[in-house]
């Protein structure tokens, strides 16, 4: 039996200890045993956390059956499509901090030995990688899964398209509220590669999972089953005192970054690997998203730049299957939370026919692993997904998911329409206010402005309307959903609060853009075209004359997270 380490200090400092776990319904037994916590951000709150309480029942079983003692704790998440386009999205990356605190609170108070965190979803699972790296103590993941898609091939990541439609009157009412009520048959994460899903995917490709976590359908009956194996195997770290400073290392990090490339992930997942790394205390260089997305290819064929959806990714390999075709660029020395290096995982793989048998589960579906996931010799793209760029309004870099961007769109000149809010913008698309040729501009909603909001709906209204998708770009010191399609430009650092050059852009001036060169910067006015020392003077003497602006009274969590939020290029964190 696995020995219990701290249970002589917890007799010498806290003797209520016992009687008080005798209390929840512990047996005798257990007070001897490792202390195990599984953490989860199960809850009502949506359809990503709506199940997890049943399946961290199930890593409790597993964990039992390995000899561990386990207690089983919550902390919610919000759901930001429930809060998109509303003041309530102002909550979501402070929600990320605040999960992150109840998890390092709930493993220290408890006088655990190791953790399992159960997540699945946008915030949640980067929060509980942020408590991973603080706690320093042997935890594995556990993903929360995907949901299917809905009829007619739609699902969430679609309807905010489905509702610019249907403000422009293209489609009807009652076609709108049938796909408002099928577009998430089933618990699990967005079934596309958003946030959620993309973070999932992050989680397993730093070795903190088990293999082909990430993405499993929640309806398949081996997802229980992959539960109880997560909790078996926290018994073999805590023996094994394998914790996250052996496991998330800077070549660690870098695979997650190589595997992002390839897959075209979220924009968002640059600022939750951020965090990541500071909490680790690495430096995250926006130079060497540059680098790797460069030399990496693009080679998944998944929403929303692509066709296919996270479940068709899974059953044909996921991650294992991703990380195979991309081998060469990785690490395979690290290690992972198997006790095996990421090198001996996928040879372990490939000895039992793992890859095979997810080539023929493609079968049902009509589909080859080709449909799906590309070779390197034959990509989608020869570049990852991101581009980085910096210029006189991003003096600190920007980001931008460039393989959902057409390809007459990665350069371009165009005219500035300033707006201080997503709504106002918003207005003005659906008034028909904005054209061809505008760089539409979105400042005041970075993280100390507003607490960095998703810019969901006006991208959506963007993308669906033709001539704007491929005729507008939008800049923000916001950020995006992972549906984004289109040219937008987020994260521009500083931001407009903390007096960066985005905050004296005015109506009229000429913003270029180059998504090859990454580039992004003002190069006149209306007046006509300025050299590049004369755009720096003038922004320059704006900024000196940049009177400070006020920012709306808030209490609470809103109120302290933009108070103290760190720039987005280093994760847009609480900083005290």
């Amino acid at each position: 039996m696995i020995s219990r380490k701290l249970h002589s200090q917890q007799m010498r400092w806290g003797p209520e200890v016992d009687p008080l776990r005798i209390g929840c319904g512990w047996e005798p037994d257990d007070l001897a045993k490792p202390w195990l916590l599984v953490e989860s951000s199960g809850g009502d709150s949506h359809p990503g956390s709506v199940h997890l309480p049943a399946l961290a029942g199930q890593v409790s079983q597993g964990a039992r059956a390995a000899g561990l003692a386990t207690g089983r704790y919550y902390c919610t998440d919000m759901c930001d499509g429930i809060a998109q386009g509303t003041e309530a999205m102002s909550y979501s990356l402070a929600s990320r901090e605040l999960l992150a605190m109840a998890a390092e609170m709930h493993f220290r108070t408890g006088h655990f030995d190791g953790w399992v965190a159960v997540s699945g979803c946008d915030k949640a699972i980067p929060a509980h990688l942020i408590a991973a790296a603080r706690l320093n103590e042997p935890v594995i993941f556990m993903p929360g899964g995907v949901m299917h898609t809905g009829p007619g091939d739609i699902s969430v990541d679609r309807m905010g398209e489905l509702y610019a439609r249907l403000r422009r009157g293209e489609i009807g009412e009652a076609e709108y509220r049938f796909h408002s009520l099928t577009a998430a048959p089933c618990p699990g994460a967005c079934n596309f590669v958003g946030t959620a899903v993309t973070m999932q995917i992050m989680t397993e490709a730093l070795g903190l999972t088990l293999s082909g976590a990430a993405c499993f359908p929640t309806t398949a009956p081996e997802h229980e089953k992959l539960a109880q194996e997560t909790g078996k195997r926290a018994a073999g770290l805590i023996s094994d005192g394998i914790c996250p400073e052996q496991i998330i290392t800077p070549e660690a990090i870098e695979n997650a970054l190589v595997v992002h490339a390839a897959l075209g992930g979220s924009t968002n997942a640059m600022l939750h690997l951020a965090a990541l790394a500071e909490a680790m205390g690495f430096d995250f260089s926006w130079q060497k998203v540059n680098e790797i997305n460069s030399r990496v290819p693009w080679i998944s064929n998944l929403r929303p730049s692509g066709i296919h959806t996270a479940d068709i990714f899974w059953h044909a390999g996921g991650v294992p299957r991703l990380m195979h075709e991309v081998a060469e660029f990785l690490d395979l020395s690290v290690m992972t939370v198997t006790g095996a290096s990421l090198g001996e995982n996928l040879e372990r793989l490939k000895v039992e026919g793992f890859f095979i048998a997810c080539s023929q589960s493609l079968d049902q579906f009509s589909l080859d692993l080709r449909d799906v996931i590309r070779p390197v010799s034959d990509p989608l793209e020869d570049r990852g997904s991101l581009v980085v760029l910096s210029g006189n309004i991003a003096p600190r870099g920007a980001v931008c998911k460039r393989s959902a961007v057409v390809s007459g769109m990665m350069s371009f000149t165009g005219s500035a329409r300033v707006f201080d809010s997503q709504q106002a913008a918003l207005d003005a698309v659906f008034s028909g206010e904005i054209r061809a040729g505008d760089a539409v501009i979105v400042r005041y909603e970075g993280p100390k402005a507003t607490g960095m909001p998703e810019m969901f709906y006006l991208t959506a209204a963007l993308a669906s309307d033709p001539e704007l998708n491929e005729g507008v770009v939008l800049l923000t010191d916001g950020r995006f959903s992972g549906a984004t399609r289109g040219p937008c430009i987020g994260h521009i650092s500083p931001e407009a609060a903390a007096g960066g050059p985005i905050a004296v852009i005015e109506d009229g001036d000429l913003i270029r853009v180059n998504l090859e060169k990454g580039d992004l910067d003002l190069v006149g006015t209306k007046e006509g075209n300025k050299s590049v020392d004369e755009a720096e003077e003038l922004l320059n003497y704006r900024l000196s004359r940049l009177q400070s602006r006020v920012p709306p009274e808030r209490k609470g969590l809103l109120e302290l997270y933009t108070r103290l939020a760190a720039p987005a290029d280093q994760g847009a964190g609480i900083r005290f």
